[in-house]
């Protein structure tokens, strides 16, 4: 299946068909078929248990499915894991470090595991240090770091034999949010080197603001998936308008707009602002900034005077909570 938006690469990197993965009696991955194109940062995004993890490893080949089928770089990971694993990085949730060496011997010792020509390990992982703003702790133990540097150092680690594809599982964990600020940046800047990453979160706020498309699962199943847009055009109430009118004017403006297509539902809701002003604040449903001249208009017809009219483009938070009750 082709679900890209068009902007990336017209050739998958990733493409899954009713890739399933049992564990006994537990479905962990449930025929999940899938498409991701090179330059994507690709979110797939669900509470834990959710089949993330699993996913993550039968791409790599580390696993094998119990039916379906997945080609990483046009290959089979089952068969050809290694050749995968050469090409693609991975940080875990809670990737370990050694704290007695430091952080420039654990890049180099990682260089040598990924068979990093030794002429070129040099050279990488002073760029690397440098990329990850390391460098001026270069040769400190990791012992000594935040939990912020570890996990950048981890994740330079995760770059060291240059992957055209990223795993990123959950990368902000536990983290502050300075450090998951500069996480951010970090993987904002690999995008812009062109590398495809392939980000696991739980995190909606992280998944909208880093991600081009998005795959929301449960349980080991799809829900859905696409970018912010496309997953909200799902919703008959994800679109949305917030009306500012007089107190008193609050019970006819509510029967006005529920009369007033495309509307679905209205509600009356707190706004401190229009509270203190004597005024009152209404939220209409089905709608998007391209019907506000409708509204305008109906209003005025009707003599009901709008002191503020604002689209409120659904968030992911709406479209990822209402996919978990469909």
């Amino acid at each position: 299946m082709d679900d890209s938006d068009g902007r990336f690469s017209s050739f998958p990197i990733i493409e899954t068909e009713r890739l399933t993965r049992a564990f006994g009696q537990t479905v962990a991955v449930n025929a999940l078929s899938i498409s991701i194109h090179a330059g994507e940062v690709f979110g797939f995004l669900g509470h834990n248990g959710a089949g993330k993890t699993t996913t993550v490893r039968l791409l790599n080949g580390v696993i094998a499915p119990t039916a379906g089928a997945a080609r990483v770089f046009s290959l089979d990971p089952t068969a050809h894991g290694h050749r995968i694993r050469a090409r693609t990085g991975v940080l875990t949730e809670t990737p370990a470090l050694d704290p007695r060496l430091t952080a420039r011997d654990t890049l180099r010792y990682f260089a040598e595991i990924y068979g990093v020509p030794k002429q070129e390990r040099r050279r990488r992982v002073d760029e690397l240090l440098e990329f990850f703003e390391l460098s001026s702790r270069g040769d400190h133990k990791v012992g000594g770091f935040s939990k912020g540097m570890r996990q950048r150092l981890a994740l330079a680690r995760t770059l060291i034999h240059d992957p055209e594809l990223i795993f990123l599982d959950e990368p902000t964990s536990g983290l502050d949010p300075v450090a998951i600020r500069d996480i951010h940046r970090m993987i904002e800047r690999l995008k812009q080197r062109g590398r495809t990453i392939f980000l696991c979160t739980h995190n909606l706020i992280e998944a909208e603001r880093l991600c081009d498309r998005i795959a929301v699962m449960a349980k080991g199943r799809l829900l859905a998936i696409g970018n912010i847009q496309q997953l909200s055009s799902r919703l008959d109430r994800g679109h949305r308008i917030s009306v500012e009118v007089d107190a008193a004017d609050l019970p006819r403006a509510m029967q006005l707009f529920l009369r007033t297509p495309p509307v679905v539902h209205a509600e009356a809701t707190s706004n401190r602002l229009a509270d203190r002003n004597g005024g009152a604040q209404l939220v209409l449903y089905g709608v998007s900034r391209h019907d506000v001249p409708r509204i305008i208009e109906t209003a005025m017809q009707d003599g009901l005077q709008l002191y503020r009219v604002q689209p409120e483009e659904p968030s992911l938070e709406d479209v990822y909570f209402a996919l978990q009750e469909l």
